[in-house]
C-alpha cells in the first residue's frame, strides 16, 4: 500500500511527541478497536512501518490511518498484505476550515454533503466524533458509486 505522509503533530510548546515503542503502537490500534494480531510494527523516530497481514484492505488502511493520525507520527509505511484484497481507497488530507460535509461535497459532488456519513463510516475507527476532525488528519474516502 505504501508510504502515507501525515502532518507532524506537536504538543503545546512545540515539543514533538514520539511513539515510544511497537507495543505502544499496537496498544493504540487495540484502543481503536482494531486487531493487530498479524501485524508487525517497526518504529524509527516519527516513521512507523506496518507489515504482516490483516483480514481486509479496509482493515489494513484503517490501521495505517489510526497510527498516522496519532500524535508524533509523520509517516506510515503500510506494507500490510490483506488476506481479502480489494482496490485501495482514495485518501484526503484535512485542511483548516474543512468539514465532513464540505469534503463529501468535493468528493461525491455538489448537493451530496449529506453523504458525509459514508466518510465517517469509512473512518471508524479512528474518527470518534465527526464534529472534531483535525487539519492534517488523513481520511479514507469511499468509492463514489
Amino acid at each position: 500500500m505504501g508510504l502515507i505522509d501525515f502532518l507532524k503533530k506537536e504538543l503545546a510548546g512545540g515539543a514533538a511527541a514520539r511513539t515510544t515503542s511497537p507495543d505502544a503502537v499496537k496498544n493504540t490500534l487495540q484502543q481503536h478497536g482494531l486487531n493487530p494480531a498479524g501485524v508487525n510494527v517497526n518504529v524509527d523516530g516519527d516513521k512507523v512501518t506496518l507489515s504482516g497481514t490483516a483480514p481486509t484492505t479496509e482493515d489494513a488502511e484503517k490501521m495505517a490511518l489510526t497510527v498516522g493520525n496519532t500524535l508524533g507520527v509523520s509517516k506510515v509505511d503500510n506494507q500490510i498484505t490483506p488476506n481479502n484484497a480489494t482496490p485501495p481507497s482514495t485518501f484526503y488530507t484535512v485542511k483548516a476550515g474543512d468539514t465532513l460535509w464540505k469534503i463529501a461535497e468535493m468528493h461525491f459532488g455538489p448537493g451530496q454533503g449529506a453523504r458525509y456519513t459514508e466518510i465517517v463510516k469509512a473512518n471508524t475507527p479512528p474518527i470518534r466524533n465527526p464534529d472534531l476532525i483535525q487539519p492534517g488528519w488523513v481520511l479514507r474516502l469511499p468509492a463514489t458509486s
